[in-house]
């Protein structure tokens, strides 16, 4: 079994839900009150076409004068025969700016076991992105929106009700420049509709489904669920070698600046 788990920290009350506890919420208010939590903390089970591992993902946000940063760590490890293919650790950061239109990233790096690690420079006044991979330096244009490998399945998390709804209309595309270190893709998605069987329950979602093009076979597909802040719920993904990828939500903890609004476990 693998795990992602993600913390955005701040401080104040809490929203469980999980996965082994059949009871109702007692209160999902706070869940679906457009309140911006401070700290959310996701579990999924992962799987792959050729075993499992574990996945660890932390989200700082931290408030400077009148600005919100973030900050994202992601440590992956395999387990069981999985470990013996796929040895080492896959370490990802990501950090940035916190703003009216969502994440804004500043930096993303990935390394891969104890090689030297991919890097994605994000200079926004300049609009210039900077990638360094295997002592190679390249720079591309960097147009408004671009997210990095890791930000891209949060950014929702932080998007205006309004301007989430305009985006994410039934049957509409959108594009989406991401940075993974090595490389800058034009990723276009599809928007779909979708109630969705996971262990915490049924879901309403939102689908967004990558559309494959002649340069690039990467699949990707994610669930984003409303009543819990966009938060992605579920991924699935081919990588470019062909190995499969599915995660799904296994428990999640919201935390809320306003100590009354303490909810709720599963």
């Amino acid at each position: 079994m693998k795990f992602i788990i993600v913390f955005l920290f701040f401080l104040c009350s809490a929203v469980s839900v999980h996965a082994e506890d059949l009871t109702a919420i007692t209160d999902a208010s706070s869940l679906t009150s457009g309140k911006i939590p401070t700290r959310i903390h996701i579990s999924y089970t992962v799987n792959t076409g050729i075993g499992h591992g574990e996945l660890n993902e932390v989200v700082d946000i931290t408030q400077k004068s009148d600005a919100h940063t973030f900050h994202i760590i992601s440590d992956a490890q395999a387990t069981g025969i999985y470990k013996v293919i796929k040895p080492g650790n896959i370490v990802r950061n990501s950090r940035g700016l916190v703003t009216d239109k969502g994440l804004q990233p500043s930096y993303y790096s990935d390394q891969r076991a104890n090689k030297e690690p991919s890097l994605a420079l994000f200079d926004w006044e300049s609009r210039v992105l900077t990638l360094k991979h295997k002592g190679r330096e390249t720079q591309e244009p960097l147009a408004e929106g671009t997210q990095d490998r890791l930000s891209l399945s949060y950014h929702f998390i932080f998007v205006p009700d309004i301007e989430a709804q305009a985006e994410l209309q039934l049957g509409k595309t959108f594009e989406v420049h991401v940075a993974d270190g090595r490389s800058l893709q034009l990723m276009r998605f599809l928007v779909g509709k979708e109630r969705l069987n996971t262990p915490l329950g049924v879901m309403d979602t939102y689908v967004l489904t990558r559309i494959i093009d002649h340069d690039n076979s990467i699949q990707r597909k994610i669930w984003l669920a409303p009543q819990y802040h966009m938060i992605p719920v579920r991924i699935q993904s081919v990588e470019k070698d062909g190995l499969e990828v599915e995660k799904i939500i296994a428990e999640i903890n919201v935390d809320y600046d306003d100590q009354t609004d303490s909810c709720c476990k599963h």
